[in-house]
């Protein structure tokens, strides 16, 4: 799943960030982001995930 979500945040960050978080204020700032162009979007989306996996791995 992990691998899954990093290349869906190359390709479709919105996606990506809704299938980490659903819908809340990270999904809607990534949208906005996405909008402003691919670039941004997929950078913001990457950095999300990478911390969330970072939060899971501190729990474990």
């Amino acid at each position: 799943m992990k691998l899954l979500r990093l290349i869906l945040a190359i390709a479709l960050p919105p996606v990506a960030v809704f299938l980490t978080f659903g819908i809340s204020s990270t999904l809607l700032i990534n949208i906005l982001l996405t909008l402003l162009g691919w670039l941004p979007g997929s950078i913001h989306a990457l950095w999300v995930i990478s911390k969330y996996e970072e939060r899971l791995e501190q729990i474990d």
